[in-house]
């Protein structure tokens, strides 16, 4: 593997890592949005990641040692499957006709966790950029007295 090929590999990381922020940032601002209605309610939301793809580029580089097909990409975002949380409230005015309104299910505790997680990801592979810079860096003064 070449030291160009850690900028593409951790700039996927850290592109994913945003996407997996800002799903974070948006279940976060809806934790607590009321609706009368399952159908309306918000969802969590959580992307889904996959190993990238070789491109031709990275096929034909591979005569040259090179280790192709290396990075993350974001397959898709997903709504989450786990129930809402209903509550009986008939004087509220978003009550339906049973006396309900549903909170999204998004855990405000995990959602936070994930949100650590993927900030410190995200960070890591900035760093680990900075890292191959410099090392690309004193490969250039090597030869130099």
């Amino acid at each position: 593997m070449s030291l160009a090929n850690i900028f593409s590999i951790s700039g996927s990381a850290m592109s994913a890592q945003s996407i997996r922020l800002n799903t974070t940032a948006s279940n976060m601002a809806n934790a607590q949005s009321i609706s009368s209605s399952v159908d309306e309610t918000y969802r969590a939301r959580k992307p889904v990641f996959a190993l990238q793809e070789p491109t031709e580029h990275q096929m034909q580089s591979q005569q040259l040692g090179l280790l192709p097909g290396q990075g993350v990409k974001v397959l898709a975002i997903v709504e989450s499957t786990a129930p809402l949380q209903p509550e009986y409230l008939p004087s509220h005015p978003l009550a339906d006709e049973n006396g309900y309104i549903y909170y999204p299910n998004v855990n405000v505790v995990e959602e936070m966790a994930d949100m650590i997680s993927a900030s410190r990801s995200f960070q890591i592979n900035a760093d680990v950029m900075d890292s191959a810079k410099k090392m690309m860096q004193r490969v250039l003064t090597l030869g130099q007295a």
